[in-house]
């Protein structure tokens, strides 16, 4: 694909609609990062469940935009992708950031 159509402005919306999806569907299935470093120590299996269900919704839904629009597939899939790997890290990290943490949850 020539560089002019990767980085039309039509490509950089979805873009843009693909990665926000990903943080929407997430962040429905999930409390924040910030919340689940806080209270890892209660919540670390079950944070990651839902982060996991949250992740398989997500991928749905872009595979779903990517081929229903074919033109911006890439753009879709790129936007989706990257959105996902910076979510997933966040998740990760906070888990074991609270694991690690001796400052008290909010939960018992």
């Amino acid at each position: 694909m020539p560089i002019a159509e990767v980085t039309s402005g039509k490509n950089g919306v979805a873009f843009l609609v693909a990665a926000g999806i990903v943080y929407e569907i997430i962040a429905a299935a999930c409390s924040s990062p910030q919340t689940a470093e806080i209270n890892a120590g209660t919540r670390a299996a079950t944070l990651m469940k839902w982060v996991h269900i949250g992740s398989v919704q997500a991928v749905l839904f872009i595979i779903i935009a990517a081929v229903m629009d074919k033109q911006h597939a890439p753009a879709i899939l790129f936007g989706g992708s990257l959105a996902w790997a910076i979510m997933y890290g966040c998740y990760w990290h906070a888990r074991d950031a609270g694991l690690k943490s001796a400052a008290p949850g909010t939960e018992t």
